[in-house]
């Protein structure tokens, strides 16, 4: 079997906590894509309601895409998401199904910068920050504690002091990237968290706020970054983490730099 079919899309562990918020739209699917194929799974998959977030998306086959022309681009001009059957184009297609709002976004910006920018110039800061959030970004919404702790890189207080906080807290992983990594699990796996307002409301009332907020001047400048997190520390995320000593670990847990603590949101 194909090393990069379904065979590896059935390696997806969906007890996984932090795949949680993935799983009722990811497992059925990762199982129809081993009858139908990825493409056919995905472009199945498209709900009612998620026909009325997604628009008229749809995901072909790679070879769909005129040579010459680039991946964003293609994107942003027909609507269509050249998918590869492998987990990381399974993971992009499910981010694209469940935040498309912010998919779309992230796509308009880099297709933008590939169209401004002079022939054969170099990616530059804003290509590189949008495909960092596109590929491994998450999403925080957390008590105000938390928040600082984050900030600081104050891991004891993050996830020792402040512990019981995290039971108020919301980590979703939006990277598409992050989320393949985490099929074989590493201490070391990190996220670039963005933080969201500690508000009421849904995940996708919250990422529609966030696809709205970005600002590209901001990005591009490096005026606003996202915050460092490696994931398995999350409380019930990882079995390993109940013993304190497991945030010892400075090659992961890494104290902040000497410099002022980014914020980590654009809002």
């Amino acid at each position: 079997m194909n090393p990069g079919g379904p065979a590896e899309l059935a390696t997806v562990d969906w007890t996984r906590p932090w795949l949680a918020p993935w799983r009722a739209l990811g497992e059925p699917l990762a199982e129809q894509a081993g009858r139908v194929g990825l493409v056919d799974a995905l472009n199945a998959a498209t709900t009612p309601e998620l026909r009325l977030r997604a628009g008229r998306l749809r995901f072909v086959a790679p070879a769909c895409s005129p040579a010459g022309e680039g991946y964003e681009a293609f994107i942003a001009r027909t609507a269509c998401v050249p998918t590869r059957t492998n987990l990381h184009d399974f993971f992009n297609g499910l981010a694209w199904l469940r935040h498309p709002a912010l998919k779309r976004r992230l796509n308009e910006m880099q297709a933008a910068a590939v169209a401004a920018a002079e022939p054969g110039a170099r990616r530059g800061p804003l290509r590189d920050a949008l495909t960092i959030f596109d590929e491994n970004a998450a999403l925080l919404r957390a008590p105000a504690a938390l928040v600082e702790a984050l900030r600081r890189r104050d891991w004891h207080a993050l996830f020792v002091a402040e512990r019981a906080a995290w039971r108020e807290a919301q980590l979703d992983l939006f990277g598409h990237a992050l989320l393949e990594k985490l099929v074989r699990p590493r201490k070391a796996i990190t996220a670039h968290v963005w933080v969201l307002p500690f508000t009421a409301g849904d995940a996708a009332e919250a990422t529609h706020r966030l696809a709205a907020a970005i600002d590209p001047l901001l990005l591009g400048a490096k005026l606003v970054l996202p915050l460092p997190l490696p994931v398995l520390g999350v409380p019930g995320w990882w079995p390993a983490n109940e013993n304190p000593a497991f945030y010892a670990d400075t090659a992961t847990f890494r104290p902040a730099p000497n410099k002022t603590a980014t914020r980590g949101s654009l809002f």
